[in-house]
């Protein structure tokens, strides 16, 4: 089905209303080894040192919707890697209670943005530049145009990264942003512990690629079915791979398929309700052989009780037993520099497909579903308080 859809004329492919969210996936794997090597350029390198110094004693990653996700998929690694507290803040409960949520500074604020012109995104900066000054901002963005980008060249405090303008999304729906954001928040492991080597990226691109030639008719079959709901699971830095996998399906449906983001373990803590024989199970698995085995006998428990419509699962060292008929399992490769990288990856990818081919199986369009209720960027609202 994929090939089929994007053999179809330029023209064909607009009018269908698939055209940018089609091309904005499947060119991930190229504009991830972009993204590297921007990373590793002298400009990108002196920024992204500049906003390390002095090194911060709390980084908050922050961001609205996908952007948001990414953050929360970053926190673990780069604590992890960098060795302080590193927390992923909603920008909206930033601009109404950064008061109660910003530890105490120094730190370093993280705004990862697709376009940067979000109205959260210049009013939280612009709040704790004059009332946190012991806080320092970088911001990492798709538009060199954005508010991000542009209004702040002036600011001592403020740094910014542009990453390449093709992933600059310009479907509603962020796809390339989200991957490439990720890998470039990475970027501060730069000659510390987690370090982004070139050996997880191509092992990430191969995935990637893998699932484009191989898997995509089992996931448009998945799709076609008759799916209701969809839960998707996922630990560690895969929780917010899982966050935006449901958000995807939300978004790309216009909520007819009714979506939820839990972890492994935090599934049967009341979640598990949700699971239903029109629900579909999306499992993230880790590349932690620890959390791997935990992950996996949750999957054998919702086999056992015959919960859901069927279970789609990616990850390396899938066990055959915890696959139920008709479920799906995608196998992918992992890398031993930054294994969760590559996993990670994988999920989203995923997760973006299943949304693309279930929104087309509704009569939807992909690049601008929900029309009349969702932009791409978010309009313009009064700001309440917020710091002009």
């Amino acid at each position: 089905m994929l090939d089929a859809l994007r053999e179809k004329p330029a023209e064909a492919q607009q009018a269908a209303g698939y055209a940018d969210t089609l091309r904005e996936i499947l060119q991930q794997p190229a504009t991830w080894q972009d993204t590297f090597d921007l990373l590793h350029g002298t400009v990108a390198q002196q920024r992204l040192a500049r906003a390390m110094e002095p090194r911060p004693a709390h980084i908050v990653l922050t961001g609205s919707g996908s952007s948001m996700y990414i953050g929360e998929c970053l926190a673990p690694l780069l604590q992890a890697g960098l060795g302080v507290p590193v927390q992923a803040i909603a920008a909206g409960t930033l601009l109404t209670h950064w008061r109660s949520v910003l530890p105490a500074g120094p730190g370093l604020l993280i705004s990862l943005a697709r376009s940067g012109d979000s109205p959260e995104s210049a009013a939280v900066v612009n709040t704790l530049l004059a009332e946190a000054p012991a806080w320092r901002h970088l911001a990492i963005t798709c538009n060199a145009n954005g508010k991000l980008a542009t209004h702040y060249r002036n600011e001592p405090r403020m740094t910014a990264l542009v990453l390449d303008e093709r992933t600059n999304d310009r479907s509603l729906v962020m796809t390339s942003s989200f991957t490439n954001l990720l890998l470039g928040g990475l970027g501060l492991l730069h000659g510390m512990r987690g370090e982004l080597a070139a050996s997880t990226v191509e092992t990430a691109a191969a995935n990637a690629q893998n699932i484009f030639d191989t898997h995509a008719d089992a996931i448009a079959a998945l799709a076609a079915r008759d799916m209701h709901s969809a839960v998707y699971l996922g630990s560690g830095a895969a929780f917010g791979a899982a966050r935006e996998g449901a958000l995807k399906m939300l978004e790309m449906t216009g909520g007819k398929v009714i979506t939820m983001a839990e972890t492994f373990l935090g599934l049967r803590h009341g979640p598990m309700s949700f699971v239903h024989p029109h629900t579909l199970i999306i499992a993230m698995l880790s590349a932690d052989p620890s959390v791997h085995a935990y992950e996996c006998d949750l999957l054998r428990e919702l086999s056992r009780k015959q919960l859901g419509m069927a279970k789609l699962v990616v990850g390396h060292a899938i066990p055959p037993d915890v696959l139920a008929s008709g479920d799906v399992a995608i196998r992918t490769s992992a890398s031993v520099s930054n294994p969760d990288v590559p996993a990670v990856l994988a999920g989203v990818v995923v997760a973006q497909l299943l949304a693309f081919f279930r929104c087309l199986q509704l009569g939807g369009k992909p690049d601008t579903p929900s029309e009349g209720v969702l932009t791409r960027v978010v309009e313009d609202f009064a700001l309440h308080g917020a710091t002009p």
